[in-house]
């Protein structure tokens, strides 16, 4: 991705909302139930599509709007129909946003964890909700969403990914020396702390069915490229275009000499890839048995 992406939501007096991807901070501690978000995960992990419309506002109509490259809005019942056809057996929320702004309107951000119906896969939505309190009750006036995403998305940006870009020569050298020792290949992945999509390639690389993969073929260096200003020596040494965004990656041997580029913004949008896709290209890279 080339710049921050945001994940909050923010209510303008004529009652018209902007929500945008990603909070860069989360609460200390997890905001308590709101009641009618229950009813709402009760309805989804039940396939209630009629218990659910019954919570969409009808006077005004819902908007619901879906955010990815590029956004639309959809139909209240298009929305049912996304939440029903998951055949969720499990929902999980982790909520990042749960405020009150005003008397009878309620914010709510979270990020779905969804385990489905047999085969069984797992998937993430990030949504944020708009809650407002009509004569029926509480009914949910706007809605923002990802579609369904393979990876974990990050809910804050906080983590610090890469280091001071002064050291990242030296890093790639003493990573190279690490590799030959160990018979391994070298990642380097080139991204910034601001990056959305660098976070949710971070976080896929330590998911338990990746992670024994990378770490026992890979040694791995994060360069920080800043806003396009850091490190853009190293990117044109290992023939990574920064115009075709971040994360990108290049591959070294244990001997430093590249053997795979970044050429086409394979991970620019890793919000899009699925484990299967970093599984792929890891065991495509890795060194060869002997």
């Amino acid at each position: 991705m080339t710049h921050r992406s945001l994940l909050g939501l923010a209510i303008l007096k004529s009652a018209i909302f902007v929500i945008v991807l990603l909070s860069t901070t989360c609460p200390a501690e997890a905001p308590l139930p709101f009641p009618p978000l229950v009813s709402w995960k009760a309805a989804v992990v039940g396939g209630n599509g009629h218990g659910l419309k019954n919570l969409y506002s009808s006077e005004p109509p819902a908007r619901i709007s879906i955010v990815g490259k590029s956004s639309a809005e959809i139909s209240i019942d298009a929305d049912i129909e996304f939440w029903t056809q998951l055949k969720a057996r499990q929902l999980t929320l982790n909520i990042s946003q749960s405020t009150s702004p005003e008397p009878g309107i309620q914010q709510v951000t979270f990020q779905a964890t969804i385990r489905t119906a047999l085969p069984g896969r797992t998937l993430y939505v990030v949504e944020s909700q708009l809650w407002q309190k009509q004569a029926e009750g509480w009914k949910l006036a706007a809605v923002q969403r990802t579609d369904a995403l393979k990876l974990e998305q990050p809910l804050s940006l906080d983590a610090k990914l890469y280091p001071p870009a002064s050291g990242a020569r030296q890093e790639i050298r003493d990573a190279v020396a690490q590799a030959s020792k160990l018979h391994k290949h070298v990642l380097v992945v080139f991204g910034a702390d601001w990056c959305y999509d660098c976070h949710v390639l971070d976080r896929a690389l330590r998911r338990p069915d990746i992670a024994p993969t990378l770490n026992s073929n890979f040694e791995v260096v994060h360069v920080d490229v800043g806003q396009g200003d850091k490190n853009q020596d190293l990117m044109n040494d290992y023939q990574v275009p920064m115009q075709r965004g971040i994360p990108a990656i290049a591959v070294l041997d244990a001997s430093g000499k590249l053997i795979y580029s970044q050429r086409k913004g394979e991970f620019e949008r890793a919000r899009a890839l699925g484990p299967e896709d970093l599984l792929e290209f890891l065991n495509k890279w890795k060194p060869q048995a002997r």
